[in-house]
């Protein structure tokens, strides 16, 4: 084989090769899909730990990185096991800030039963308090709560809603469960006004308003069959 037929198959090889649409670096969406436009960054007064399951991380809607974007004061840590993590050691042990738990169960605060009096109880407002919230399905969720151990230590607080889920392009195995998103934001409007954030002003509104678009965005190239309107489990 000459040069030119050696350039000539290059050529050929290269034309032939599947082409990716370029991504945003941010967001990680396609240039088509990017909402980092749309997002407006805003200050919960509460600390968000997300911690997100690195099968979630390569999912299109990763709502956790998406909600991170959105929140100031915000983390967002991949992994499964965070036994040893420097800084989420250092956040649970700081005599400053209260640690607890977004996370279902017998054990867990449900925040939608009790009044706005009796909800302000589980929280040390004279503390500055951070929130951790697992982003993944339901099984990789279980499993970082269950390997670890600094986590299982946690006061743990949950809601529970009438109206579904909006995240409708993933098929979910049971009702009243919510997209990491969602449940961030609802946290937010349960809890928010007992530390300063202004409620009235809605700026936590924009957390659903870019999950809707991405939701509208997909529903666009999923089809119909494929769609459910059962929600994802405190999952993005």
């Amino acid at each position: 084989m000459n040069l030119h037929e050696y350039h000539a198959k290059r050529e050929r090889l290269s034309d032939q090769a599947p082409q990716f649409r370029p991504s945003c670096t941010v967001c990680r969406q396609s240039r088509v899909n990017c909402y980092c436009s749309h997002v407006q960054r805003f200050n919960s007064h509460i600390e968000f730990v997300i911690l997100i399951h690195p099968v979630e991380v390569r999912r299109r809607i990763a709502t956790g990185r998406m909600s991170h974007l959105c929140l100031e004061n915000s983390y967002l840590i991949i992994g499964e096991n965070f036994s040893d993590h420097v800084l989420v050691n250092q956040l649970i042990a700081d005599p400053v800030r209260q640690s607890i738990m977004l996370y279902p169960g017998e054990s867990s605060t449900n925040l939608t039963d009790l009044s706005p009096a009796d909800r302000r109880v589980p929280f040390e407002l004279d503390k500055k308090l951070v929130i951790f919230v697992m982003d993944g399905t339901w099984n990789t969720a279980r499993n970082m709560v269950r390997y670890s151990a600094n986590l299982q230590a946690l006061p743990r607080v949950c809601f529970s809603l009438d109206t579904p889920s909006n995240f409708r392009v993933r098929k979910q195995p049971a009702a009243g469960c919510y997209s990491t998103i969602e449940a961030i934001h609802q946290v937010i409007e349960l809890v928010g006004s007992f530390y300063g954030f202004p409620i009235e002003k809605r700026e936590h509104d924009n957390l659903l308003q870019i999950f809707d678009q991405m939701v509208e965005r997909q529903l666009q190239f999923v089809p119909l069959s494929q769609c459910s309107p059962i929600p994802v489990p405190c999952a993005g």
